[in-house]
């Protein structure tokens, strides 16, 4: 794990830059992004967040074949960062309604997408995310498109999709977050990735094993793009297909704090998770 240090002179200045400027005012007037309350251990693994959500089905568009639209009901706090969930091989959207839901209801808009064909490989994958994400931003339908912020896009996705999500970030600098669920792809290098990318691997996956997939993937994005690896005890590759909180608590963390810029999450990245259901933990500490 990589520490960053000041030096004393910075914090020298930093501490005397506080007590000119008085008390900290309220992290919500600091981050115009930060949505929701304050997380808490147990609020970071349930299966849902405090906002109200709606869904709307989408048909098939030039790109992608269609899915839905999961998305909070007020924008009182602010229009909200973008997500497009994507499936694995075979899989239809329907395995990443639990993320859609989690990460909906803590404040994101999120489509889960059906791929032109349940087999399509990774890079075809990237493809139809990335058209997924310029329809949601820029034709879905006025009551969706008006509670996203368009600056502000992220890509998740199983297996496949997980592959197709590491592509889709080495393709599009201008991301804010990437994660990767027991990600599979082959013939690929991620040494150019500079979006911050989380990669979700299972220890006893027989489709993707992590030694042969998440952690080479993982070693390969520069520490400079800021990374995270985590490695859930004894699960299976499917893992990503459903809810798991120890999966939820690190995917979550890791959208608020890249998407949001809510360092309220940081506490969950950084010192690493080392409970039971954490295998293995390695990341570069978010800056």
């Amino acid at each position: 794990m990589r520490i960053r240090r000041l030096t004393a002179l910075a914090g020298a200045v930093a501490l005397a830059g506080t007590l000119l400027a008085g008390p900290p005012r309220a992290q919500a007037q600091a981050n115009p992004f930060q949505r929701g309350p304050a997380p808490t251990p147990a609020s970071v693994t349930s299966e849902r967040g405090t906002f109200a959500i709606a869904t709307q089905v989408v048909a098939r568009q030039t790109g992608f074949n269609g899915g839905t639209v999961y998305y909070p009901t007020t924008t009182t706090q602010g229009t909200f960062g973008v997500i497009v969930a994507t499936p694995g091989f075979t899989e239809g959207q329907n395995v990443q309604a639990w993320a859609a839901n989690l990460l909906a209801s803590n404040g994101f808009v999120v489509m889960t997408i059906n791929t032109n064909t349940v087999l399509d490989f990774p890079t075809a994958r990237s493809n139809q995310m990335r058209a997924a994400m310029t329809w949601l931003t820029t034709q879905s339908p006025a009551v969706v498109r008006s509670q996203i912020d368009a600056g502000r896009q992220a890509f998740i996705g199983h297996s496949m999709g997980g592959g197709g999500t590491l592509e889709s970030a080495r393709a599009m600098p201008q991301l804010q977050a990437a994660v990767g669920l027991q990600p599979w792809d082959i013939g690929q290098n991620f040494s150019t990735v500079q979006v911050p990318t989380m990669i979700i691997g299972a220890q006893s996956d027989p489709i993707a094993p992590a030694e042969q997939y998440s952690k080479p993937f993982y070693r390969q994005i520069p520490e400079a793009s800021e990374k995270a690896y985590l490695e859930i005890a004894g699960a299976g590759h499917f893992v990503g297909t459903r809810f798991d909180p120890t999966e939820a608590r690190s995917m979550l963390s890791w959208l608020k704090r890249y998407v949001d810029n809510d360092t309220r999450y940081e506490q969950f990245l950084c010192p690493p998770p080392s409970d039971a259901g954490v295998e293995e933990y390695q990341n570069t500490c978010p800056a």
